[in-house]
């Protein structure tokens, strides 16, 4: 019983999730441009990024997708803080099957500054 207790304090104690910073998101960005594009329509060896953000999984139109992220978008899922958060982390965590070789982002606050960047990008 006092583990779960102290399980619970834990998560109740942990910090809020990192602000993210535009302009630093703009330099970890630099780990993505080399299979990714934020120019719309323009996919490389991974589907553009423009607008990801409130966008749904596997949505974008001439990249063909693994079966995991097709599998996603068919059950309605949608590329939002979380989602993004959780797939930047740990890509064959959080989709089995996919096929993005990036080993992922460790950092919390990479992974809240490049959310921030793609948010202004998908603003322009």
């Amino acid at each position: 019983m006092r583990t779960v207790l102290a399980l619970l304090a834990a998560l109740v104690a942990s910090p809020a999730l990192a602000e993210g910073d535009a302009d630093k998101g703009r330099i970890v960005y630099r780990k993505c441009m080399v299979c990714h594009s934020l120019n719309e329509g323009a996919n490389r060896q991974g589907p553009s990024l423009h607008n990801i953000v409130g966008r749904p999984v596997a949505a974008v139109d001439g990249y063909t997708y693994s079966d995991a992220l097709v599998a996603a978008g068919e059950e309605g899922r949608v590329w939002d803080d979380e989602l993004l958060r959780d797939y930047l982390y740990n890509p064959r965590q959080a989709f089995p099957g996919t096929r993005m070789i990036f080993a992922g982002l460790r950092k919390d606050q990479d992974l809240a500054d490049i959310i921030a960047y793609l948010k202004a990008e998908g603003e322009k």
